[in-house]
């Protein structure tokens, strides 16, 4: 079957001009599906065989929503969506008063190891597609009615390690005939895939690129995040800044507060000394409770905010948003997991 949601619009074309199609007919198609329609006879400005070829010969895409959790605090949304063959992933809807941001997820399950994530719990399952990535924004937008600004890939999985496909999604949701979201507007997170993060500096995007650092030393990284045995901080920051180079656009380091783990003086001050060598700024995350893990949060963050800027490093404190609706990502979709064994 031919994964038709995953194509952007000239591949459409070429595909209808295969099929002995005028070519404008990939504009239609391509429309209806940005639009989120679950069934090609929804394409009402198609003729009848062609409709009738296309639910032959494609698949079309379309998460069921198995859980939405609304905050009583802040307005955010949070939704597992049940995908066609069963798997389960999340997104977040938050709202800013710049617009409505979509964390959505790029794999179905995590391999990274990252010991304080509920998403790793249980592995990797497969990887997303490129169009099972845009449903989780068109989904998102139609459910809860409101416009989406931007987005991130921030939720299950490590987008580097399923880049094609996450290009093929940038491409979607970048085109001015669909969302028309611009990569400004798109944020990118990885847990550090040196070889990933020099790909995607090839392709020049101006996303904004979020590390999960998490730690300044190799010996308390090592403990927290299994990539880092393979290549170690210094070789992580020399990529940062190979990206910058060829980018121009400065990183955001994620830094989750884990107490009596990463939040000492000695560590702010190493990873001062990290970020005086890459141009970007730290992005401090009150760490979320998940029931698996050891860690807990940090009540060191203001202290170490403080100590970062009066060495001269821009610091931001990451809005806890969602509190009340399992808002460490990957907890609705263990729940479901232990649930349905």
């Amino acid at each position: 079957m031919i994964d038709i949601k995953s194509m952007g619009m000239e591949e459409i074309s070429a595909l209808m001009e295969e099929w002995g199609e005028p070519s404008f007919r990939g504009g239609q198609i391509f429309s209806w599906l940005q639009r989120g329609v679950v069934d090609f006879e929804q394409m009402s400005n198609l003729p009848k065989p062609l409709r009738s070829r296309l639910s032959r010969e494609c698949r079309l895409t379309g998460p069921e929503a198995v859980r939405r959790q609304e905050s009583r605090l802040d307005g955010t949304i949070k939704y597992l969506w049940r995908l066609q063959d069963g798997e389960c992933v999340e997104s977040v809807l938050m709202r800013y008063r710049y617009g409505n941001t979509v964390c959505i997820s790029s794999q179905a399950g995590c391999r990274m190891g990252c010991a304080f994530c509920a998403s790793t719990l249980g592995g990797r399952v497969r990887n997303l597609t490129s169009g099972e990535m845009l449903d989780q924004v068109l989904f998102t937008g139609m459910d809860s009615g409101l416009h989406i600004s931007n987005v991130v890939l921030m939720g299950i999985g490590e987008p580097l390690d399923n880049l094609d496909a996450v290009l093929g999604f940038l491409r979607l949701v970048n085109s001015p005939e669909g969302l028309n979201i611009g990569m400004r507007h798109i944020s990118l997170s990885t847990c550090g895939l040196v070889a990933g993060i020099d790909k995607l500096g090839t392709y020049g995007l101006q996303l904004t690129l979020s590390v999960s650092l998490h730690a300044p030393d190799d010996e308390t990284r090592n403990r927290l995040m299994p990539v880092n045995r393979k290549t170690g901080v210094q070789a992580l920051m020399a990529a940062c800044r190979r990206y910058y180079d060829a980018t121009g656009r400065r990183i955001s380091f994620e830094y989750a507060m884990i107490d009596g783990v990463n939040d000492s003086d000695r560590q702010a001050d190493l990873l001062s000394g990290l970020l005086h060598e890459t141009p970007g700024h730290v992005n401090l995350i009150p760490l979320n409770r998940v029931k698996e893990s050891p860690f807990r949060p940090s009540r060191r963050t203001d202290v170490f905010r403080k100590r970062l800027e009066d060495q001269g490093i821009t610091v931001t404190v990451r809005r806890r948003l969602g509190s009340d609706i399992d808002a460490s990502c990957g907890q609705l979709r263990r729940r479901e997991m232990r649930e349905e064994v």
